[in-house]
């Protein structure tokens, strides 16, 4: 019987796709499947971020959970991965003994290597260390689940923002060979992926070797993967505007694929607090790159990230930031108060604002952009949307659901047929997370015609 696998997964897009390849080494090497079940698992996964306070204390929590379950089976290894394993090394052992194996965001490629030295009875299972792109060079073929994929391009960041801890718990930015992401990308579109997201904590700082020993921008690597025979659709995240030079701006005029859509995280409207942040561009910067966009782009739907609350965030520094918003006309963001990260310099910095006008000002901000959001949506009926069918609603299982270019979740009435399909959808209704559509009578027989 096989063994059986649980990973937990906490964090964003990059962390997602790293539980994935957890997964993917283990199957390989022990021929583990996924289990639901965190009690019915041989070897419980915790793939942990840092981002978000009290991130270590919910690690903590989560795994103080699995302790019951071993308590019980004491052969069930325990291993906690990602940030907050990077961040914290041997003294999340201290802490927590029952923790099998300690590994990072770079080392889960050594997943088999560890399992077998815990399994032997060996303490204290830790491997933090920073090894490259040795990762990728170490992992099975990639494997599709659907008709869309993630691909990491990128890793690490080399950007320094005094209130983030991702340089220091993923490394400096490394950038995959150009051939291998190509290659990567490739057989999953053999495999029917129609949809790629390249990925990286600051993924337009790529520069991948060539086969020629050049290196390519991140502008060239989106030409060589619209040119990807299957791939009709590219998105990428997260990108910085340190690094939104022209020829991307010029990929999006000459690349259909590229979806009408660009999440670029901004933090702050207010000069002085980018200072603050060591961001490295000013407002002014930000919305010229904005320009630029809608002037090869228009239309184009655009998403950020705001901190609020920034140490010594003044109410000025407050109404620069809602200026921003109106001036940009943002699609949605993803909004958060400052949360200080052990080890960053913003941790140190002295902050006076109280939590109350902190929250206060959030609210004002996710209130707006709320607005602003449902507008988009209500601007979308009676628009005919290119939608990538994905699978079966949650919500309706006879009904199908995928997104549109903007990153909407849309459910429709259709057959099963059409998942993995592009197909036109009549947008008939607006909703606060979702829209509800029809599908174009004339989008169905083309792909009936075609297959």
């Amino acid at each position: 019987m096989a063994q059986k696998l649980y990973i937990q997964t906490n964090g964003c897009q990059m962390n997602e796709y790293d539980s994935d390849k957890m997964r993917d080494v283990l199957q390989a090497s022990h021929g583990m499947e996924l289990t639901e079940f965190p009690e019915l698992a041989d070897v419980l996964l915790l793939n942990t971020c840092s981002i978000r306070e009290k991130a270590q204390e919910k690690v903590f929590s989560a795994i103080g959970r699995w302790k019951k379950i071993k308590d019980k089976r004491p052969d069930v290894i325990i291993g906690v991965g990602g940030c907050v394993a990077s961040q914290e090394g041997a003294a999340l052992q201290k802490r927590a003994p029952y923790v099998d194996i300690v590994f990072g965001p770079q080392t889960l490629h050594r997943l088999p290597e560890l399992l077998n030295q815990a399994r032997k009875g060996q303490q204290h299972v830790v491997d933090i260390s920073f090894p490259e792109i040795e990762k990728f060079d170490a992992l099975p073929a990639p494997r599709a689940e659907g008709p869309k994929a993630y691909v990491s391009v990128m890793e690490g960041c080399s950007k320094y923002c005094t209130y983030c801890v991702v340089p220091y718990t993923r490394g400096e930015e490394v950038s995959r060979p150009l051939n291998d992401v190509i290659a990567e990308i490739t057989t999953l579109a053999e495999q029917g992926v129609r949809e790629i997201n390249l990925l990286g904590q600051n993924v337009n700082a790529y520069r991948g070797e060539t086969a020629d020993g050049e290196i390519a921008s991140f502008a060239l690597l989106l030409h060589y993967v619209a040119a990807v025979d299957g791939i009709d659709r590219i998105r990428f995240t997260t990108s910085h505007p340190l690094e939104f030079t022209d020829d991307i701006i010029e990929a999006f005029a000459e690349i259909p694929e590229l979806v009408n859509h660009l999440h670029l995280p901004v933090q702050s409207g207010s000069n002085r607090i980018l200072a603050e942040m060591k961001r490295g561009h000013k407002r002014e910067d930000y919305l010229e790159i904005i320009r630029k966009m809608k002037a090869v782009r228009p239309g184009i739907s655009l998403s950020s990230d705001f901190i609020i609350g920034f140490p010594g965030e003044t109410e000025q520094d407050f109404a620069d930031t809602m200026d921003l918003i109106e001036t940009v006309g943002f699609d949605f963001s993803y909004s958060f108060i400052f949360s200080p990260r052990p080890g960053t310099p913003a941790a140190n910095y002295i902050d006076e604002v109280s939590i109350a006008t902190k929250e206060q000002r959030l609210q004002i901000l996710k209130e707006r952009l709320n607005d602003m959001t449902m507008a988009f949506s209500d601007a979308m009926i009676g628009t005919v949307q290119s939608v990538l069918v994905e699978g079966a609603s949650k919500k309706n299982p006879l009904h199908l659901t995928g997104r549109t270019e903007n990153n909407r979740v849309i459910n429709f009435a259709a057959h099963p047929r059409l998942i993995g399909q592009f197909v036109d959808v009549l947008v008939t209704e607006a909703l606060p997370n979702s829209l509800r559509g029809r599908v174009v009578e004339t989008s169905i027989e083309k792909i009936t015609q075609i297959a």
